[in-house]
């Protein structure tokens, strides 16, 4: 892409025009996932997959994969705050503004089976990530950064991590007690009965169709990655904002438009533990597929004298990242023992958005 669209022509462009090639990138990013996302759900459903399973892996795979390219691009061109701050902005956008706001909507289940493990998880992978970078700040304050052999690591860990998802999505018991659906669905539930999302779409569709849109879905979300990459990158250079700001909030919440729209879709048609799977399985995902393979494309330095990674990301991002995640542990803990989150859980998850927000943005000011 950086032969296509050379980051020349960026820099000749207006502020408007690159407003609108951000916007138009981020909305090709989410349709290019949403392909991505209903060839590889269509083919999970093919093979038999819990829906719940589908939408901690398959799905997640799928959503995560804007933040992935967006993060891997930036770190090919040296622009580590927007590789690391879109991996924790996006955890954060995941955990507390999406599960909170459709928390608050409705009343999510609490797959218990799934909750004790893939929670578990979630949880050790952010605090493995903020070990890590706190490691590398405490050793070397002037000049630190994560090295290759992280993501070497993380890489590692999602193999394993992918390895033991299905060996969970074979062992899930789907007629298990501990698993809840929707109160207006279980009426009309029949026992033994598994629910997925767009079955009848799922069984329409061959499988080169399937694999067809998910090609398409990914080169769709590769090309427009680039140019969210360079349109974000020159308005903060214009306007004075850190990239580290812009990558954790603008950047993480536009990559994070198709787990939203996942969520909304999968409440919507009655079916909200595949939104539970896709939060959580988004939120290791970000740290080890979108972080690692960032890793491996270059070496992500936490503090530079240009201040490309201002110490925000050590002092707010990391710590916020860390608090949603460990509130998120707490109501799980509560949830799994009485089979759904209730709505009033969601509220503290948004407030806790809304205070990191804000304070990012009066700190970079």
């Amino acid at each position: 892409m950086e032969y296509l669209i050379p980051s020349e022509w960026f820099t000749q462009q207006g502020n408007i025009v690159l407003m609108i090639v951000a916007a138009v990138g981020l909305y090709v990013l989410q349709f290019g996932a949403e392909w991505l996302v209903e060839g590889a759900t269509g083919i999970a459903y093919r093979i038999g997959m819990p829906a719940v399973i589908v939408g901690a892996t398959i799905v997640s795979l799928g959503t995560t994969t804007p933040e992935c390219a967006v993060s891997v691009m930036a770190a090919f061109q040296g622009e580590a705050g927007l590789a690391l701050g879109n991996a924790v902005g996006s955890v954060i956008v995941d955990s507390a503004l999406i599960f909170g706001l459709c928390c608050l909507l409705t009343r999510l289940p609490a797959d218990k089976f799934l909750l004790s493990r893939q929670g578990w998880v979630q949880f050790g992978s952010g605090v493995l990530l903020a070990v890590i970078c706190y490691y590398c700040w405490f050793i070397d304050p002037l000049h630190a950064q994560i090295p290759r052999v992280v993501g070497i690591l993380l890489v590692t860990l999602l193999a394993i991590y992918l390895y033991f998802s299905v060996i969970w999505a074979n062992q899930h018991p789907t007629k298990s007690e501990s698993f809840t659906i929707s109160p207006h669905l279980a009426e009309q539930a029949k026992a033994g009965e598994v629910f997925h999302v767009d079955d009848q779409h799922a069984r329409k569709l061959s499988y080169p169709v399937l694999f067809g849109m998910l090609l398409a879905g990914l080169i769709l979300v590769v090309g427009s990655g680039h140019f969210v990459i360079e349109s974000v990158n020159q308005l903060a250079l214009r306007v004075g904002i850190p990239q580290i700001v812009l990558a954790s909030t603008l950047v993480a919440l536009g990559t994070s438009l198709p787990e939203f729209v996942v969520g909304i879709t999968a409440v919507r048609k009655g079916h909200p533990e595949l939104l539970v799977g896709n939060i959580i399985g988004a939120d290791v995902l970000n740290i080890l597929f979108v972080t690692g393979f960032a890793l491996l494309a270059s070496p992500l330095p936490l503090i530079e004298p240009t201040a490309k990674v201002p110490a925000i990301f050590m002092y707010v991002h990391l710590p916020s990242m860390l608090i949603i995640l460990a509130y998120f542990r707490l109501i799980i803990f509560k949830a799994s023992r009485q089979g759904h989150f209730e709505r009033w859980m969601g509220i503290p998850f948004l407030l806790m958005y809304v205070a990191y927000v804000v304070i990012q943005y009066l700190i970079s000011a």
